[in-house]
């Protein structure tokens, strides 16, 4: 167990626990499980002082240690308190004033999804005031390729996972505007990404537009996508700049709240 000098000082002390943490961090943002020299790289510790705290962080089940390979990752004490602070952190919570102010700035639905593997979840949504106005269901499913608010999320993801999701998943059309090519799949992601926001014409509903942007974690990964939703009409081209640019400022907030901070990657700004 890692253990501390109740007799040191305080600065030392701190030293102590902050190594600890280093490590932890190391392993934790790892693609991959690591090994003793990649963590000391990572932290700029040296490779004695790296293997003893790992080897203290695995007595205390807070990493795994395959024997075989001799790599680290993250144990059940890791997990444990993974899942407790996720638990604390209610992302529709977080994100409900800020679809507020959206159906509010723009006049139309705003919504809310959530990533959960390869597809995408509605969690909330705000309902314009409008007689007619678009609405979504909630906790329904939708694929990563069809409609802005999947594509925003997925144009957030690595190429590396954009490329296994086309590999291992069929493009379906959902309406005949669905993109079901995957070269013209990675040309949309492009211009999302240069754009910041993701946009649909009948994608998914035939009569429906949107515009979308991808909503990031206290890590910098991808967690779900704000969206601004109506009809066609209401999406022409200046129109739906304008809402992009909203929705991805919004996103922006969204982010930080949850601790993304500097992590999630600015696009361009909203002079309003």
């Amino acid at each position: 167990m890692i253990t501390e000098d109740v007799n040191a000082p305080a600065t030392q002390t701190r030293s102590t626990i902050g190594r600890a943490v280093s490590v932890i961090d190391a392993v934790a943002r790892s693609p991959h499980s690591s090994g003793v020299s990649s963590v000391a790289r990572e932290t700029g510790l040296s490779k004695a002082v790296t293997h003893r705290i790992l080897r203290e962080l695995v007595a205390c089940q807070f990493l795994g240690f395959d024997e075989e390979s001799k790599l680290y990752r993250l144990g059940p004490g890791a997990l444990s308190i993974g899942l407790a602070a996720v638990r604390e952190l209610d992302i529709p919570a977080v994100a409900h004033r800020h679809l507020a102010y959206l159906t509010e700035r723009t006049g139309q639905t705003s919504t809310l999804s959530i990533r959960q593997g390869w597809s995408r979840v509605y969690a909330d949504q705000v309902l314009s005031h409008h007689e007619i106005r678009m609405s979504v269901a909630l906790g329904t499913t939708h694929p990563l390729h069809a409609g802005s608010s999947s594509k925003a999320i997925l144009a957030a993801m690595p190429d590396s996972e954009i490329a296994d999701y086309i590999a291992h998943h069929r493009l379906d059309s959902v309406t005949e505007a669905t993109i079901t090519s995957s070269s013209a799949l990675w040309e949309d992601i492009a211009r999302i990404r240069e754009l910041g926001y993701a946009s649909s014409l009948g994608e998914r509903q035939v009569a429906a537009a949107s515009v979308a942007a991808a909503v990031y974690g206290v890590t910098g990964q991808v967690v779900g996508s704000i969206s601004v939703c109506g009809t066609k009409e209401l999406f022409q081209s200046d129109e739906r700049h304008l809402m992009g640019r909203a929705v991805a400022r919004a996103a922006r907030e969204v982010s930080a709240d949850l601790g993304a901070g500097s992590l999630a990657p600015d696009s361009e700004e909203d002079p309003t």
